[in-house]
């Protein structure tokens, strides 16, 4: 297989999509999509923990109430929740005060004060531990995982898991500004979900 230089770029280390939910201070949700979300070893009470990293660029509300409120959710995206991550994705909620009037059915989380998303088959309530400037407007939180709340038929181990995996429809962030399924498919480009709502 022959190899050429490209670009530096992450197109083929596709990321899962996530909605990161937060408060307001008028105690209403605002969310945001995200895709640079990993696993991290975390120290809890110098205990190791497994825990999670969160990158966000560029300076948004979402980033804003994150630090001011040491706590968020992150919603697992799926190709039901897709037209509206999309939308979250490209509509400031600097710039437009009505950005929430398409909204998920929130559930507040179990153990923290933070929105969740009760369509997301999987929801982590998340406790900031540290953040790391990684880079001008570039900063990674490092996060104390306090409850995951999971659909229970994923957590039905007589299914294997990649049936598992399908039956969660995780939405990929894949190179080039597009969608994927888990499978594969295409689901269009950055903006063109959202025209569905």
């Amino acid at each position: 297989m022959a190899k050429v230089q490209g670009r530096c770029g992450n197109d083929f280390c596709p990321q899962a999509l996530f909605l990161y939910g937060t408060k307001k201070d008028d105690g209403t949700p605002d969310f945001g999509l995200f895709c640079w979300f990993s696993y991290a070893t975390v120290a809890v009470e110098n205990e190791p923990r497994m825990g999670v990293m969160a990158c966000i660029g560029e300076e948004k509300l979402t980033k804003d109430l994150i630090r001011k409120n040491g706590v968020f959710s992150a919603n697992l995206v799926t190709e039901s929740l897709l037209p509206l991550a999309d939308y979250y994705g490209n509509t400031s909620g600097r710039k437009h005060a009505d950005k929430m009037k398409f909204s998920p059915t929130v559930a507040w989380g179990q153990v923290l004060d933070v929105p969740t998303i009760a369509e997301s088959p999987v929801s982590f309530e998340l406790k900031v531990i540290k953040e790391i400037k990684a880079a001008e407007h570039s900063d990674v939180f490092l996060c104390e995982i306090c409850n995951v709340t999971i659909e229970e038929s994923l957590l039905d181990k007589s299914i294997p898991f990649i049936d598992r995996l399908r039956r969660a429809a995780p939405v990929l962030a894949s190179g080039e500004t597009t969608y994927n399924s888990i499978d594969g498919r295409p689901l269009g480009r950055w903006g063109e979900p959202m025209k569905g709502l």
